[in-house]
């Protein structure tokens, strides 16, 4: 409930969709109680399948309630229709704001519209119903019985040892521009800050991603019988977890020195918020291997995913993204206004503090923008900023 109220706080498409997503998630977990990996996995399929095992279900449901009072109720909720139907339109002919109160909160009825929400309401129906036959029968997540298969020690731990190597002579070599930042770029002939950022940040980034499942098959297949194999385990696995933290440190820093030079994005802002987050990950990840039990490390995974996205909502990130921007101009007198323009009303507490001849151009154009406002589309950012 908490992500889907960003919705009605910031104006951003982009920030709401993704809460609305996430809140998907967070509301599937919570039906079914997955806190494992292979759990997360089978609630994502949990909830479309009870869906069709839920239409017999509910058919059944109905036919309990039909009856005489069912059916008188039926008619007077019909009757209420009917009535504010006919009295609400002769009251808005009557009175102008009665009609504007009027016009507001009745959608415009017309195939387009029609057409959409039927094709809207009939999945997410689904949805709710295979959400609610789930919450009454939940599913067995149970994890099958016996042993679980391990590798001998060399056959996991020369792979991981090897790729402990290859990131610690990567982060040697490259030490210098890894950490350099704009002194690297002033002593590198030929070097940009554009080439400093984009070389490599990419294929750092992926290679933070792809350490996680390494990590992972690491802690599923290794041995942990004896103390030695439990040892060998935290050594290698912490050791990669380590390394990784200084790559992303290093995206992190690249990145930075990007913005300083070339301005600031919601794309590199959402970058850097991922890279952040996959920081956190990975200590949680260390702590984790300390006492070698992780139960708790796919929760709070998901858990961090929904901070992360709170703490976004909260900070503004378009304001933010603005404020950057102009704040750089001021020390510079250089800016970007093509770029401000496509950014909400979310931006405009900062685009004011721009000169008038810059600022009202782009302003106008998040105003025009933005449109009329509407109950279903209202938010408070956009109420609080309409002129």
């Amino acid at each position: 409930m908490v992500l889907l109220s960003v919705c009605a706080l910031r104006s951003a498409e982009w920030l709401a969709a993704l809460c609305v997503l996430t809140s998907a998630v967070t509301a599937a977990l919570a039906i079914t109680g997955a806190r494992a990996v292979r759990e997360l996995v089978l609630t994502a399929v949990a909830i479309p399948i009870a869906a069709c095992r839920a239409l017999p279900w509910a058919a059944r449901g109905t036919r309990r309630v039909r009856g005489r009072r069912t059916m008188r109720m039926a008619l007077s909720v019909l009757v209420a229709l009917v009535l504010v139907l006919v009295f609400g339109a002769l009251f808005a002919g009557a009175d102008e704001n009665f009609a504007r109160i009027a016009d507001a909160v009745v959608p415009e009825l017309d195939f387009e519209t029609l057409f959409r929400s039927t094709f809207l309401f009939f999945p997410f129906a689904l949805m709710g119903l295979g959400a609610a036959f789930t919450a009454l029968r939940p599913p067995r997540l149970d994890p099958p019985e016996g042993e679980r298969q391990t590798l001998r020690g060399p056959e996991w731990a020369v792979p991981i040892g090897v790729l402990v190597a290859l990131f610690a002579l990567f982060i040697v070599v490259q030490a210098a521009s890894l950490f350099g930042g704009p002194q690297h770029v002033r002593d590198s002939a030929g070097l940009t800050f554009s080439a400093y950022a984009r070389s490599g940040f990419w294929q750092l980034t992926l290679v933070t991603i792809l350490t996680l499942p390494v990590i992972a098959a690491a802690a599923r297949w290794a041995p942990k019988r004896t103390r030695a194999e439990r040892n060998l385990l935290r050594g290698l696995a912490g050791a990669l977890a380590v390394l990784t933290l200084v790559i992303v440190g290093s995206a992190l820093a690249r990145m930075s020195a990007y913005q300083d030079a070339y301005g600031y994005t919601v794309l590199r802002l959402l970058v850097m918020t991922c890279e952040i987050w996959l920081g956190v990950v990975y200590a949680m990840i260390i702590a984790a291997g300390v006492r070698l039990r992780a139960s708790w490390l796919p929760t709070a995974v998901l858990a961090t995913t929904v901070g992360a996205l709170l703490a976004l909502a909260a900070v503004n990130p378009e304001g933010v993204v603005a404020g950057a921007n102009v704040t750089r101009f001021e020390q510079t007198g250089k800016i970007d206004p093509d770029y401000l323009v496509t950014l909400t009303a979310d931006a405009l507490p900062e685009i004011h503090r721009l000169p008038d001849e810059i600022e009202q151009p782009i302003v106008l154009d998040i105003t025009d923008r933005t449109g009329e406002e509407d109950w279903r589309s209202w938010n408070l950012t956009d109420h609080l900023t309409r002129p």
